[in-house]
């Protein structure tokens, strides 16, 4: 029995009913597309906000800073160690933290005070391309300062309003100094737009009375092809007596939240495909429930049970093939477009918010392998699936049961 001819040919016989399980499925096809391109642009975008607006890939601390972050507790040599992490492929940008007391006019909020070196932290992180409003760090200006988008809200102030800070310098003194604000950042995470004081790393060991050290060390991989485990592996070697940790040890609520997110895909695969199924199941059942004296005929003229599967099987599989190109052609040319153009949320916010992460309100997809591949073959294994029992139906028919159907 010529079974590659033979099911196009039943499937044509009945064009309507296969047109539309044929639509249906591609259909489903291009639907599980495009969520899986979003989702994948959301995880890449989240990934991208936690290590690029703040954390970078990696840090370097002393090791019981993390558990007590303390003025005094340093990471002492930094020059040496950042000439050994630059000769070692990767790029590295030191920082000082401190809380103080910021005030302006009747308002005042408790702050994280981060000095930092601009040139250094723009090879790291992208927080300097993040501005709202005004502009960023510059050596020039030992005075400015860039503070967090709610934190200039709480104290009402706007670019170029000058803020006062006090503190306790590291001798014991007080510390207290006046700035002006040159630049406030859009949405980044809630700790900076809440608390984030940006500010010269000279201006702070001048404030604070820190002559030495630094108390973080960020990193980035220049190379990114290399697995982040490697490079963790190799600043350790380097930095012995200190502790390194990989954004994810930095900040496990979120890789976790981005985890399931994978797994959420998955669900709706699942979920959108055993509808599918349904359909799929549906249809076959009614071929197979029409053409009963086709089959009966057929086995009286000597085709075995098991050519009735194929049978049944090569009608399914063709199906799910046409579906198939027509998902990856539609679905990928719209799961394109979106990654090039994105979906804008600009009117109705400005920021979005993913796992305590700031997003951009213009929500782009990502197309991918996994979110081309995964929803073909998810569809190819629930059409095998729901037409195992039309299949085991028109194989057990018995034929003169079948001949005499009506």
């Amino acid at each position: 029995m010529k079974i590659i001819l033979l099911a196009p040919r039943n499937l044509i016989r009945s064009w309507q009913r296969s047109l539309v399980t044929t639509l249906a499925m591609g259909f489903a096809g291009v639907i599980m597309i495009l969520f899986g391109s979003l989702m994948d642009g959301m995880l890449q975008a989240s990934e991208r906000s936690a290590t690029m607006m703040n954390t970078g890939e990696l840090q370097l601390h002393a090791k019981s800073y993390l558990d007590d972050p303390d003025l005094y507790t340093v990471i002492t040599n930094e020059a040496a160690l950042l000439e050994k992490l630059s000769a070692a492929g990767v790029s590295a940008s030191p920082r000082l933290f401190s809380f103080a007391l910021a005030a302006a006019g009747t308002s005042s909020a408790g702050v994280q005070l981060r000095g930092i070196t601009p040139s250094l932290e723009a090879q790291v992180t992208e927080i300097h391309k993040h501005l709202s409003q005004g502009h960023w760090l510059e050596e020039a200006d030992a005075k400015g300062v860039v503070l967090g988008r709610k934190l200039a809200r709480s104290l009402n102030i706007n670019l170029g309003d000058e803020v006062i800070l006090l503190g306790q310098s590291s001798d014991g003194a007080m510390a207290n100094d006046i700035f002006q604000v040159r630049g406030i950042l859009k949405a980044v995470g809630d700790n900076i737009d809440r608390a984030g004081f940006f500010m010269l790393s000279t201006s702070f060991r001048e404030l604070m009375v820190v002559n030495e050290g630094v108390h973080e060390i960020a990193m980035k991989r220049k190379d990114s092809s290399e697995t982040l485990a490697a490079t963790q592996q190799r600043v350790q070697d380097i930095a012995v007596s200190y502790e390194v940790k990989d954004w994810r040890s930095l900040m496990p609520v979120i890789a976790r939240v981005l985890e399931l997110a994978d797994a959420q895909t998955m669900i709706m695969l699942s979920i959108t495909y055993v509808a599918v199924g349904m359909v799929i199941l549906n249809a076959m059942l009614m071929s197979v429930f029409e053409r009963i004296r086709e089959f009966g005929i057929m086995k009286a003229l000597g085709v075995n049970p098991w050519q009735i599967v194929q049978l049944i099987f090569a009608e399914a599989m063709l199906q799910a093939f046409v579906a198939s190109l027509f998902a990856l052609v539609v679905g990928a040319g719209l799961a394109l477009r979106l990654q090039e153009r994105g979906i804008d949320f600009s009117n109705m916010l400005s920021a979005t918010s993913f796992a305590g992460i700031a997003l951009e309100p213009i929500w782009y997809a990502r197309v991918s392998f996994n979110s081309l591949v995964l929803p073909i073959v998810f569809l190819f294994l629930m059409t095998l699936l729901a037409v195992i029992y039309p299949a085991i139906k028109a194989a057990v028919i018995k034929p003169v049961d079948a001949i005499h159907h009506y």
